[in-house]
């Protein structure tokens, strides 16, 4: 990048890594809506999703907007408004960055194998095969098939015109416990998670390949060119159980992030079940 800015400048500036040396559009041009292809029931579903973004934002109170992922098969599948870093902007940029685009900026971003600037995303998305080399010395992760996509396309959920494969969510600890908290304590085996490189395929890919849930710890990538807050963790949601979590963040209840509050406080007000179990031990319940 021909300008250079330290992390706490480029904060200071609120703009992402991948925005800083080149000409970057306003984000109210970025996130004009535009048109789809899709079909009348293809429309209802992208409005269903756009309108879990805005739930999210304002349920979990979060600071940058939930990204909508889609894998690409072709390039007819780009959806129309999106920046193609190489071919728009004349440069390449990370996955992590793309990804920052979309959920701070609110860009529509699709990522072919040119536009990338690391070679981790080019391999988990099978855009080209893992080198044998690389397993001697990298965290081992899942790829998919090679050849199966041609790229990936992000946008912030609110605003995408297409139906998302994953939904990841920039959130803190206390914001994801709310939310996996609100779950179904069946379905809770559902939930797994990843604490190392890449975050970026961690994120995506199994996801789609497991169908479970993902937390997902952001790599030094995210930190070091996206600007991820030290504090964040990724969750990803397959497209498929997106509606049943957010019925259950819907639903409220007493782990509910938006309402609670912190006070230390001795003898607090137990819930019922608190009570009744101290009952059953002979303990005070007052």
């Amino acid at each position: 990048m021909k300008n250079k800015y330290s992390r706490r400048e480029a904060l200071k500036l609120g703009v992402s890594t991948a925005a800083l040396g080149v000409a970057g559009s306003a984000i109210t041009a970025a996130t004009e809506p535009v048109s789809s292809p899709q079909g009348e029931k293809g429309l209802s579903a992208i409005s269903e999703f756009n309108r879990y973004g805005e739930e999210l934002e304002r349920l979990l109170i979060l600071r940058t907007s939930p990204i909508a992922v889609k894998m690409l098969e072709k390039e007819a599948d780009i959806p129309k408004g999106a920046m193609r870093p190489k071919k728009d902007r004349g440069c390449h940029i990370a996955q992590c960055q793309a990804f920052g685009m979309s959920r701070r900026e609110g860009m529509t971003v699709a990522m072919l194998k040119e536009d990338n600037w690391c070679p981790t995303s080019v391999i988990a998305y099978g855009l080209e095969k893992k080198p044998e080399s690389l397993a001697k010395w990298v965290h081992p992760y899942d790829c998919f098939e090679h050849g199966k996509y041609i790229g990936i396309v992000s946008a912030p959920l609110k605003r995408a015109n297409f139906v998302p494969d994953v939904v990841i969510t920039y959130l803190k600890p206390a914001q994801l416990r709310g939310w996996l908290l609100a779950m179904k304590v069946e379905d809770v085996p559902q939930v797994s998670g990843h604490f190392f490189p890449p975050s970026c395929g961690w994120a995506v890919v199994e996801p789609m390949k497991t169908g479970k849930y993902w937390v997902v710890m952001p790599d030094p990538g995210e930190y070091q060119r996206a600007l991820t807050e030290e504090g964040d963790l990724m969750f990803a949601v397959p497209q498929g159980k997106m509606q049943t979590m957010m019925a259950g963040l819907k639903q409220g209840g007493m782990f509910s992030y938006r309402d609670n509050y912190m006070a230390m406080m001795p003898d607090f007000e137990q819930p019922a079940f608190y009570k009744d179990l101290f009952k059953s031990w002979g303990m005070d319940v007052k």
